[in-house]
């Protein structure tokens, strides 16, 4: 008699067709795909709900034009030494955030984006408060015209996510993905099976930071111009990412991915509405809520036990 471990049924694979056709439809918003998907990582596995993500959004750009400026780094190399440099700032504010619980530490998140915002706006070497643009000489460095130049930020926004997608669904079938998904389901009960919480979240947390950061410099890569106010905007990098992960699915990987391809669609359908396109994504996100509280991905997948990325593991049990 043979026992092996699978990761999978056959009716999950069904699931997989559907995502693939939301995945095609990423394509064209990966950086949002990138940026639900780290907090996803954050609050749906590991508790922490940050709305101070901005944090590192911002620091990220800022880290890439100082480089790109001040010191004459190739603005794509500057991109992983902006994740680099957000990690490294993430050490010692996860120390003084992790002495906060619940809402105090959403909250505090929230507190530490502002002073980060405020602390960009006194950097006269990029124009403080009224913000600053990339020099021609370093838009040019990356390609020589603006299609030209927008296509490869494109392209490595798009590996950058695909990346991002794989290591969440390698670490998630780790070890430590089985401590993550025991704190997830019970944090009291997976700290008295002996996970080190604490030192889990607080890498979890340092990494997520490093993810943010770099997508944040390649967001304000393709934009050309940064201000604090834009660079470490709540409503534009941290609102959206939560409306986009609660309707999708939180603490599902697919979730951030369905999100994704509604909030998307919603956007390009409604966006010339106005205020009253806000009112139209507050009003979705209600109802989502109250009709499948565990989001769209997670109302089918319950339904019909799909999943694309499987990651209960099951004995199966059979002749050799």
């Amino acid at each position: 008699m043979t026992v092996r471990v699978e990761h999978s049924n056959p009716s999950s694979r069904v699931g997989v067709v559907i995502v693939a056709v939301a995945f095609v439809l990423l394509a064209v918003a990966p950086w949002w795909a990138e940026r639900a998907s780290l907090w996803n990582l954050l609050a749906g596995y590991a508790g922490l709900v940050s709305v101070g993500q901005q944090a590192y959004v911002g620091l990220g750009a800022y880290v890439l034009f100082g480089l790109a400026m001040l010191a004459g780094v190739h603005p794509l190399v500057a991109i992983p030494i902006a994740g680099l440099a957000s990690a490294i700032v993430a050490i010692p504010v996860a120390a003084l955030m992790f002495r906060l619980r619940g809402h105090y530490f959403a909250i505090g998140t929230w507190v530490m984006a502002e002073v980060f915002r405020l602390l960009a706006s006194q950097v006269s070497a990029l124009d403080g408060g009224s913000g600053t643009s990339l020099p021609a000489a370093v838009v040019l460095s990356i390609a020589g015209s603006r299609q030209m130049r927008e296509f490869v930020i494109y392209w490595i926004a798009l590996a950058q996510a695909v990346a991002i997608l794989g290591a969440i669904v390698w670490l998630l079938r780790s070890r430590y993905g089985l401590a993550l998904t025991a704190i997830r389901d019970n944090e009291l009960g997976a700290r008295s099976n002996g996970v080190d919480v604490a030192r889990i979240k607080y890498l979890l947390y340092v990494a997520v930071a490093f993810g943010t950061g770099m997508v944040g410099a390649l967001i304000f890569l393709q934009k050309i111009r940064i201000s604090p106010d834009t660079a470490f905007s709540v409503n534009d990098w941290t609102a959206f990412v939560i409306f986009i992960t609660v309707i999708g699915g939180i603490g599902r990987i697919e979730g951030p991915i369905i999100g994704t391809v509604v909030f998307f669609l919603l956007r390009q359908t409604l966006a010339d509405l106005g205020a009253i396109y806000l009112l139209i994504l507050g009003a979705v996100a209600i109802v989502v809520m109250l009709k499948a509280p565990k989001g769209i991905w997670g109302l089918i997948a319950d339904r019909f036990g799909w999943q694309v990325f499987p990651l209960e593991r099951r004995l199966v049990m059979g002749d050799r």
